[in-house]
């Protein structure tokens, strides 16, 4: 069986001072592990080999001699990977507290990318924070579209905004990107984003793509109107000649099923006419967020649309509570057995549960996707990995996202190789956020790592344990600090804050 060796016996290599690593204390400043099977994020095949580390910094990778002064760790024939990146995250809601960032090291991530869905803000705080109060993995945010609106338009939000509003956001964002953002993020499936129209994101994308970012979307719609949302995000990257990406790229309703084949072809012509187009996500067939979203235009006493969303979006058997303030006893169970509870219909069921006071903002995990056409989403060459995930819920996507994909998506059903799932979760997840130095085994990236053991890697969470942590896992390290290993994290705070990087300038 493989497992991580901690070399003990000095003078075992001529010249070469090899010693036991203890994660609880300070980490030597040049560290060579030896003897792992590199997989070095390009995509490449596997290779044995050697890496040093200076500081928080690969120097060399390849047949390394070793020289004085080495730290020397035997990695055992186990998978040396960069730290995997998590483009679309959520995981921040739980840094204050959980400053280890358990869910995250324990899957191997060492970077997570925030500001989803159109929530970010306030980034000069928050990276002034993560700096005075650093953490165990690094952070990237987006600058999102829901503030803005909010701070210019206050509770009168459920309409387009005015030209002089949108003139009003500019600045707003354009302090956003200052502070280092990477781009602009959206979420127009949720309020007030899903008010605004087209040409309003269409201008605020332009002050992102000026500063040299990019535009990421939860698209307008991930069911019904999923091709013409699709259509919104290729405007703008052609529009503008900008970066964007697709977050967590869904054919999410039951009558979209099985059309995957035409989706990709729509992505692929869109990058074959020149824009650049990209996505993320994650290898589960649910999804998270609120009761509410169900209902596009918000008519949430229309029996007509409830018949629907029963019928054509998700089945009442596959939508289960993850939360509901006023009736926790609901949590975790489907909507049909709610209905069997409250004995009446799935449709009566689901317009009661609406109209009591916050019902519409009732947490779910619902099933919106099919298993083949997650994989064969996940496959397409511009996908890289997300968890879309936080560390508390119901949906085990916070602790076994990446984990999964390395162990069931590639061991058992084979999708691709390891080497190219690695790369989804590395070089690519850093391309398609625009991270430089991240993401691939080579001199001069920062040294975040991942030594796993690809015979047994799999994640262990599912929606009855959902923060049950992964196996195979064995060490991790970011900017060249042991943060996680033997199942545990080390106490180690070296994430650093990710501002955008222009070429030629590091931040």
């Amino acid at each position: 069986m493989h497992r991580l060796l901690l070399l003990a016996t000095a003078g075992a290599i001529a010249g070469v001072t090899l010693v036991a690593l203890d994660a609880r204390t300070p980490q030597p400043s040049t560290m060579l592990i030896r003897n792992a099977i590199l997989i070095d994020g390009t995509g490449a095949a596997p290779v044995r080999g050697d890496l040093r580390v200076a500081g928080d910094r690969i120097v060399a990778v390849g047949t390394l001699a070793p020289v004085d002064g080495d730290r020397a760790i035997d990695a055992g024939g186990l998978a040396l990977a960069p730290g995997f990146i998590d483009t679309h995250s959520h995981h921040d809601r739980g840094l204050t507290t959980g400053r280890d960032a358990l869910a995250m090291v324990s899957q191997g991530i060492t970077t997570i990318v925030v500001g989803q869905d159109g929530g970010g803000s306030g980034l000069a705080t928050l990276f002034s924070r993560l700096e005075k109060e650093p953490v165990s993995v690094n952070v990237a945010s987006y600058a999102g579209h829901g503030p803005l609106r909010s701070r210019v338009m206050g509770e009168d939000f459920k309409r387009k905004a005015t030209a002089d509003e949108v003139d009003r956001m500019k600045p707003l964002l354009q302090a956003e990107m200052d502070a280092g953002a990477l781009g602009l993020s959206t979420g127009l499936e949720y309020d007030p984003g899903i008010y605004s129209d087209r040409s309003e994101v269409l201008a605020l994308a332009k002050v992102a793509g000026d500063a040299g970012g990019r535009y990421i979307s939860h698209v307008r719609s991930e069911d019904r109107w999923f091709w013409e949302s699709i259509d919104e995000v290729i405007a703008i990257g052609r529009t503008h000649n900008m970066p964007v990406q697709i977050s967590h790229i869904k054919l999410g309703m039951l009558d979209l099923w099985g059309q995957v084949g035409k989706a990709i072809a729509v992505l692929d012509q869109a990058r074959a006419s020149g824009v650049h187009l990209t996505a993320d996500i994650y290898p589960y067939t649910y999804w998270q967020s609120n009761l509410g979203v169900f209902f596009p235009t918000r008519n949430f006493s229309d029996r007509e649309e409830a018949t629907f969303v029963l019928e054509h979006v998700t089945r009442a058997e596959e939508i289960i509570f993850s939360s509901f303030s006023r009736q926790p006893e609901y949590t975790g169970k489907t909507l049909a057995q709610v209905a069997v509870l409250r004995g009446t219909s799935n449709v009566q069921t689901l317009l009661d549960l609406l109209a009591e006071p916050g019902g519409s903002g009732a947490g779910i995990v619902a099933r919106g996707m099919a298993d083949s056409d997650v994989e064969r989403l996940i496959q397409w060459p511009f996908a890289n990995v997300c968890s879309d995930g936080q560390s508390t819920g119901l949906h085990p996507r916070g602790f076994g996202s990446f984990p999964r994909v390395l162990g069931p998506f590639v061991r058992d059903r084979k999708l691709f190789p390891v080497e190219e799932a690695v790369r989804k979760m590395t070089s690519l997840a850093a391309a398609n956020v625009g991270l430089l130095n991240r993401g691939r085994l080579a001199a001069g990236h920062f040294a975040d790592l991942v030594l796993f053991d690809p015979a047994t890697v799999a994640d262990r969470s599912d929606f009855g344990r959902a923060q049950a942590q992964a196996v195979g896992i064995h060490t991790v390290w970011v900017n060249g600090q042991i943060v996680f290993q033997d199942s545990k994290t080390t106490g180690t705070f070296s994430g650093r804050p990710i501002r955008r990087e222009l070429p030629g300038r590091l931040r």
